[in-house]
């Protein structure tokens, strides 16, 4: 089969490539990865649980959140006077399926 016939167009290959790298730098961070790790685990958090939590500064929490929110990975809804912050798996299932064929039918799911 001709090169050009097994490959789809390389600028979307690209843009694939760049939404991936975008949601491991949101992840690429102790403290980001502990933030999805919460939400993951209780559906559904206020920030000041998450500040708590993580025990680091309320005003660093607040920039790991934005990072996250940024990248799709979660989403904030206000609910006055606090902020509600939730998981989206759906933004993750790119970066999934891309693990997932790193990974292969023959070699263990990543954890």
């Amino acid at each position: 089969m001709p090169a050009a016939a097994q490959h789809s167009d390389p600028s979307v290959e690209y843009d694939g490539a760049l939404a991936l790298a975008a949601l491991a730098r949101a992840l690429a961070h102790p403290a980001r990865i502990a933030i999805v790790r919460m939400l993951k685990a209780r559906q559904t958090c206020v920030g000041c649980d998450i500040v708590e939590e993580i025990r680091l500064a309320q005003s660093t929490t607040s920039e790991h959140l934005r990072i996250l929110k940024a990248a799709g990975i979660i989403t904030g809804t206000i609910e006055r006077p606090r902020v509600c912050y939730s998981l989206n798996l759906q933004a993750l299932e790119p970066l999934r399926r891309f693990l997932d064929g790193i990974a292969g039918p023959d070699n263990p799911k990543l954890d």
